[in-house]
């Protein structure tokens, strides 16, 4: 019986890991074709004596007529002596031969066994050999396709390093040639410096010969005034008892003064003055004293309405109203998705009414707060990025930055306004002639700004609040914090300055001293964002931020102690706050769009 066949061994050179199946597989061959070998030949004896002992058993049969028996020699003699005259017996014979050939039968019974499974490995380990050369096969077809691929992958390397290194050399060329532009842009950019400073100096010069100018007019007037006075003062004035005819001749004689220009109720007012009754002749003469007295005022008082004599009246403010002691709100009234995206920036107008809320929309939504509710008044739109700045007067467009505007704010008089921009510029606006009137350089760029009667306050990105003088050139002081300042808030006294920064605290400056009051901190408390918000009371009895988890915290501004934290709508960080000027209402938002009014 053959064993398996050993697998055919190709002439060309193979694999290593091919070699050894190979060996492993002849190996197995090999050991069992030696258990066959030796087990084959002696199941072949095996039948050979089966064979022999059935004709010696057919042979010994006895026949019927025979009485005597037959002497036969076999190997069976063996077990008598030599000297035995004794000899067996047939039945004794037959039986031996019985016993050994049912021996003989079990032993082949499990030969054959044996055998049957010996044929049933071979034909498993013979199925196991047909797959694994089929799985053979099938590596040598996938180790073919690989090295094809592997050829083509090579090819692809070769390709890609020729192409890097002729893009290596076009980097090469552009760095060398952004080098020279480097170079160039710093020429031009001191070029562009010093003209900068020779278009401020031109413009210093032509604001101070527009000062001159105006104040030669100025003094042309008053001695025109004074000279018109003098000759009224001059002029004799008779009485009457009839006091509308008192006020008719005092009316002429302002008219020959030319004060036509003031206000209706200062010429209603100078004449109620001048039609009380005279007891003598000598108060019916106005002296020139007098005169010159009521001019200064009213020329003062046009002054101090920002105006030379002649001018139009300048736009007020609306009347602010006052509160006396802030109330701490303890819940919310109102919830509104008031946004399709983050709301950045809230404010209430001067009446506390009117509620303007900015977001990453780019539009600005006005509420009008009724019985503890917001209610829609009308949407802004035109801003042409995120809105992170909101503050109340009549609306104009102003371009001049070049970069993202962080932070607007108007100043005391409605004409002017400050903005801060990330490029790193502070601009002071005429909104009366809608232009820059002053450009502010500074090193980093600007988070919020705040103005006082005479200074600018900007918060920046350098962990810096610095300090300008609106009438000079120069920052006149600098205060280091601990993080970058997110926002500042200036008390109505003009006296305290709140910030906001990313170390998670709080300060308050005093401006009398430039000195860092107090710091205020809270556990869970963390700004949320770079233009996170917080703001003063109206009566500067407490400061208030939102936190990045949703929570407003409030802190008493003399102590430092937290007086309390509120917990509620806002699910998202919180990135400004307002409380209006009367000091019953506080409004946030938050980056998840909403608005919350809390009473």
């Amino acid at each position: 019986m053959a064993g398996p066949r050993a697998p055919t061994v190709p002439d060309a050179p193979v694999a290593p890991w091919k070699r050894h199946i190979v060996l492993q597989l002849r190996q197995r061959d090999r050991t069992q074709k030696a258990l066959f070998l030796e087990l084959m030949p002696a199941y072949n004896r095996l039948l050979e004596k089966a064979q022999l002992l059935a004709q010696f058993s057919e042979k010994l049969q006895p026949e019927p007529s025979d009485v005597t028996p037959t002497t036969h020699q076999g190997p069976w003699e063996e077990e008598s002596g030599p000297d035995s005259d004794q000899v067996p017996s047939p039945a004794t014979l037959r039986v031996k031969w019985q016993e050994e050939e049912e021996g003989l039968r079990l032993v082949c019974g499990e030969m054959a066994y044996q055998v049957v499974e010996k044929s049933a490995a071979l034909g498993t380990l013979e199925s196991e050999l047909e797959e694994r050369q089929g799985r053979l096969a099938a590596l040598e077809a996938s180790a073919a396709q690989l090295k094809e691929a592997r050829a083509g992958l090579a090819e692809q390397v070769e390709a890609w390093q020729a192409l890097n290194a002729a893009q290596l050399a076009t980097y090469d060329k552009l760095r060398k040639h952004a080098g020279l532009q480097e170079v160039a842009l710093r020429r031009l950019e001191e070029e562009a410096r010093d003209l900068l400073e020779k278009l401020v100096q031109r413009k210093a010069r032509a604001a101070a010969e527009r000062n001159v100018r105006n104040e030669c007019r100025e003094r042309v007037k008053q001695a025109r005034v004074s000279q018109e006075l003098k000759k009224a003062a001059k002029r004799t004035v008779s009485i009457s008892e009839n006091p509308n005819v008192l006020c008719d001749g005092v009316m002429e004689g302002a008219e020959t003064v030319a004060l036509a220009t003031q206000p209706e109720s200062l010429e209603s007012e100078a004449c109620e003055k001048w039609k009380r009754p005279f007891r003598s002749a000598s108060a019916t003469s106005l002296t020139l004293s007098r005169c010159v007295d009521v001019v200064k005022g009213l020329l003062d008082f046009k002054k101090r309405r920002g105006h030379s004599v002649g001018g139009a009246p300048e736009q007020r403010y609306q009347s602010i109203p006052v509160c006396m002691a802030a109330r701490l709100p303890t819940r919310a009234q109102d919830v509104l998705d008031a946004h399709l995206s983050e709301v950045n920036a809230v404010r209430f107008g001067p009446n506390s009414s009117l509620l303007a809320t900015g977001g990453a929309d780019r539009l600005i939504h006005l509420w009008n707060v009724v019985g503890g509710r917001l209610e829609a008044n009308q949407t802004l739109e035109g801003a042409g990025g995120s809105i992170t700045s909101v503050d109340f007067d009549p609306s104009e467009t102003l371009s001049g930055h070049t970069d993202k505007v962080t932070a607007a704010k108007f100043k005391l008089t409605r004409h002017q306004a400050v903005t801060g921009s990330r490029d790193r510029t502070v601009k002071e606006w005429d909104l009366g002639r809608a232009y820059c009137s002053r450009t502010i350089n500074v090193l980093s760029y600007c988070n919020d700004v705040v103005c006082g009667d005479h200074v600018i306050i900007s918060g920046h990105n350098d962990q810096k609040i610095r300090f300008w003088d609106s009438r000079g050139p120069r920052c006149t002081q600098v205060i280091p914090v601990q993080g970058r300042v997110t926002s500042l808030s200036l008390s109505h006294d003009q006296l305290h300055l709140l910030s906001c920064s990313r170390d998670d605290t709080l300060k308050v400056i005093d401006l009398r001293v430039s000195n860092i009051r107090q710091v205020f901190r809270a556990d869970g408390f963390k700004c949320g964002s770079d233009w996170t918000k917080a703001v003063f009371s109206p009566d500067r009895s407490y400061a208030l931020a939102g936190s990045w988890d949703g929570a407003l915290y409030i802190w008493e501004v003399d102590t430092g102690k937290l007086e309390s934290s509120l917990r509620g709508p806002h699910c998202a960080a919180v990135n400004a706050v307002a409380w209006c000027y009367s000091g019953s209402h506080v409004v946030s938002v938050d980056q998840g769009r909403k608005v919350v009014l809390w009473h």
